[in-house]
């Protein structure tokens, strides 16, 4: 008997290599001849260039080679920016190496090349730079005043973008309730456990890219149009890479100089950041201060919201900086109905490391903000925040419903989820735990948050991306080889980063055409062996990705189909296909799939017009986005007395639409909520006044371990997405985007009867315990 693929909780292929290490990082790497290079980075926010004088340099030994940022002047050409939200946004020019000015602390403006990385990085301390200081522009407000300093000459606004849904001076004319808040999303530094390497060689024709990325696709396309190297003379190969969360989807400045020493020197070049050139020089997260405003009726009924944001873009706009907040434009109303809604967005210049996306990139910070003033309009009306959260949210029998900001959710039931949730958190024993602590004036307060979310996920459809003035397509493509042996390889246009594309790839392709696990491999990461794809981000890869397998696979039975009816003199139509079988109905005589491999391939008694082949391959753009939800819900400890937060109980219940690999889903949202966990209480790249980043060290830049983290209840509830043929939902970052705010809404709650609403991430203990102080004077 056959057992169906789909559902089960198989272990990953991918592991056995991954965990032992036997596998190819890019940073293990070699080649014949390869040299090293590394990068002279600006000790200053922001400064003219007088001079850079790297003659030193080049005459110590094992250097082999020294550059300015004005040697790659007239080639380095400008990195990219692909996401222009409005017709009049500020593109600065993007030097990979700076020529003129530096604007931000890390910025590179020399390289050295030698025979060692050690070679190459005392070399560092002979070149010789002039600055001349420029004021930094750190405050995203002082940025935006008349009389401050420019970071570009144009000005410090990069765009502004108003969206307008319904009459909302009519919500909140009147309203019996309203909700005025400002939070603030702290700038965050992604750390995935691989470090950005790049290497690149040349054969003195064409040139090969090794990356960490998520985009090799994206940033071969991108590497053409920034050096003028023609596309098909590039080849960029995505070796296993260790974590991306948004960090590795970029077009880097490493990436392009090391393709442009490479054709330079006629030598293999390679550069892998330290984990403090990391802090400093990978794009940021988040930085965001959110105006809020919630109209509602007395009952709790919500009758408009208004938000209004400053987003900090750093110093330059990169692959989809401008883009994040926008991401999150069409989310600030969640699951929620309303009249009316105002979306207002400021992307500010400063002299800090260019933002981009993180972990969820945009919908984390609608998500926090909604979720943190529904929490506000509770405790205004003292309701409960879960009741509040009922009366106002799309009930499962309005589905397809169109929300106010424009998009139509196809599936989803919130009130299953929450309701399983409860259960599992035992919400109502808390409660009456909570008050007795209140009574008795335990200085341990116990707080509950809580987080009813959804997202749009699975980046696509092309259309809508094209309405947005998106730089690229949503679509993704797959290919099918079936082996002569009756084997097959999957190839496949997205990118993994730790997802567990080859396991679930593999699954889905044994139910499609009925072959044995252990008989499909997947091949990915390589332009030119999957020559088509637009990779790994926003959670697309299985509700985009995987679906185009399917449609290849479909394609695949439907030319086996052809050649069985051939070899068993039977129409097309009589033909059943089950069990990895074409059986001839009301007979016993059938042909299995693997067998029609073999017959194609040996091509000795084909039909007319079939090829000697069953290979297939097909290309997926769907109609709308995936919109995953679910409850999370969290019980905190906080001390009065020191401030210090415990996390004493965690549940999520998700809603993923059919879930291909429980074990892969259960690590998605697990890995997810700790990252979101850590920006609520541990998390923030900070600045000093003159722009010089504060936490550039592990030491500085406080990442929880496993010990700081609670275990998490999961559980799941399942109403597949009407919008692909799996019913699959994104995964990759519902953990992150639900459960920010349900820790910080969990301290918050506790803390109420103390007169504080609000802390300001991360709840570290001296913020938490300043609040207090605060209050009590």
């Amino acid at each position: 008997m056959t057992v169906q693929e789909v559902g089960q909780p198989r272990r990953r292929k991918e592991d056995a290599r991954l965990l032992t290490g036997r596998t190819q990082w890019t940073d293990n790497l070699t080649r014949p001849g390869l040299l090293h290079v590394m990068f002279l980075r600006s000790p200053m926010a922001h400064a003219r260039i007088a001079s850079v004088d790297v003659s030193a340099a080049r005459g110590l030994p094992g250097v082999v080679a020294a550059f300015s940022g004005q040697d790659f002047a007239a080639e380095q050409g400008s990195l990219p920016c692909a996401w222009p939200v409005t017709e009049d946004i500020v593109i600065p020019d993007h030097p990979p190496m700076a020529v003129d000015e530096v604007r931000y602390v890390g910025e590179a403006v020399a390289c050295v090349v030698a025979t060692d990385r050690y070679r190459a990085a005392d070399a560092l301390d002979a070149i010789e730079v002039e600055y001349e200081p420029l004021p930094a522009v750190v405050d995203m407000n002082q940025a935006l005043a008349p009389d401050s300093p420019k970071v570009h000459e144009a000005g410090n606004k990069a765009f502004n973008v108003t969206i307008t849904s319904g009459d909302v001076e009519a919500a909140f004319r009147d309203a019996p309730v309203v909700i005025d808040r400002t939070y603030v999303q702290q700038r965050l530094i992604p750390s995935a456990m691989e470090p950005r390497a790049v290497m690149a060689d040349t054969d003195g024709e064409s040139f090969t890219v090794w990356s960490s990325t998520q985009i090799p696709h994206v940033l071969r396309v991108m590497l053409a149009v920034v050096t003028g190297i023609p596309e098909h003379r590039i080849r960029v190969i995505a070796p296993d890479v260790g974590g991306g969360f948004g960090s590795k989807l970029q077009v880097t400045a490493e990436e392009v100089l090391c393709l442009l020493l490479a054709r330079r020197l006629g030598k293999p070049v390679k550069w892998t950041e330290s984990r403090s050139e990391g802090n400093l020089t990978v794009h940021h997260g988040r930085d965001q201060i959110q105006h809020v405003r919630l109209a509602a009726d007395a009952d709790g009924r919500i009758r408009g919201l208004q938000v209004d944001l400053l987003a900090d873009m750093g110093a330059y706009l990169m692959l989809v900086t401008p883009g994040i907040p926008m991401l999150g434009a069409q989310m600030f109303n969640a699951i929620y109905k309303m009249d009316a809604y105002q979306f207002g967005c400021t992307g500010v210049f400063t002299t800090k490391m260019p933002t981009d996306a993180y972990r969820g990139a945009g919908r984390p910070e609608a998500t926090f903000a909604i979720e943190r003033v529904m929490d506000e309009l509770a405790a205004e009306l003292g309701m409960d925040p879960v009741e509040v959260r009922r009366r106002n949210w799309i009930k499962h029998e309005e589905f397809p419903y169109t929300t106010i900001s424009g998009l139509t959710y196809d599936s989803g039931n919130y009130e299953a989820a929450t309701e399983k949730a409860l259960a599992l958190f035992g919400y109502d024993k808390l409660r009456a735990e909570q008050a007795d602590r209140r009574d008795r004036g335990d200085p341990v307060q116990l707080g509950i948050g809580v987080s009813t979310f959804t997202e749009m996920c699975g980046l696509a459809p092309s259309r809508m991306l094209g309405e947005a003035n998106y730089g690229a397509g949503g679509w993704e493509h797959a290919s099918v080889r079936m082996l002569p042996t009756g084997k097959v390889e999957v190839i496949t246009g997205t990118s993994p980063h730790g997802q567990g594309h080859v396991t679930s790839w593999s699954q889905i392709v044994s139910d499609a055409l009925g072959v044995p696990f252990d008989d499909v491999t997947v091949l990915h990461g390589d332009t030119a062996i999957a020559h088509k794809g637009m990779d790994t981000y926003g959670s697309r890869s299985l509700v985009i990705g995987g679906v185009a397998v399917v449609k290849a696979c479909d394609k695949v039975k439907e030319k086996a189909r052809r050649l069985a009816a051939h070899l068993m003199e039977c129409s097309p139509d009589d033909l059943e296909f089950a069990a990895g079988a074409f059986k001839v109905r009301g007979t016993e005589q059938q042909r299995t799939i693997q067998e029609l491999a073999y017959a194609a391939f040996t091509a000795h008694d084909l039909p007319e017009g079939v090829e000697a082949r069953l290979d297939s391959d097909a290309t997926f753009d769907p109609d709308n986005y995936s919109f995953p939800h679910g409850t999370h819900l969290c019980a905190a400890e906080v001390d009065t007395e020191t401030g210090m937060v415990k996390i004493r109980s965690y549940v999520a219940v998700d809603d993923v639409g059919t879930v291909i690999n429980p074990l892969i889903v259960e690590g998605q949202v697990q890995g997810g909520i700790a990252q979101g966990i850590a920006q609520a209480l541990f998390e923030e790249a900070v600045y000093d006044a003159d722009g010089n980043l504060l936490t550039t060290t592990m030491a500085d830049y406080l990442l929880p371990s496993a010990a700081d983290l609670p275990n998490f209840t999961l559980d799941r509830t399942q109403t597949p997405a009407t919008s692909n043929p799996l019913g699959v939902k994104g995964v990759g970052e519902a953990g992150t985007i639900a459960s920010t705010p349900a820790v910080v809404n969990a301290i918050v709650d506790a803390l109420r009867p103390y007169g504080i609403h609000d802390i300001r991430m991360p709840c570290t203990p001296e913020r938490v315990w300043r609040a207090l102080e605060g209050v009590r004077r």
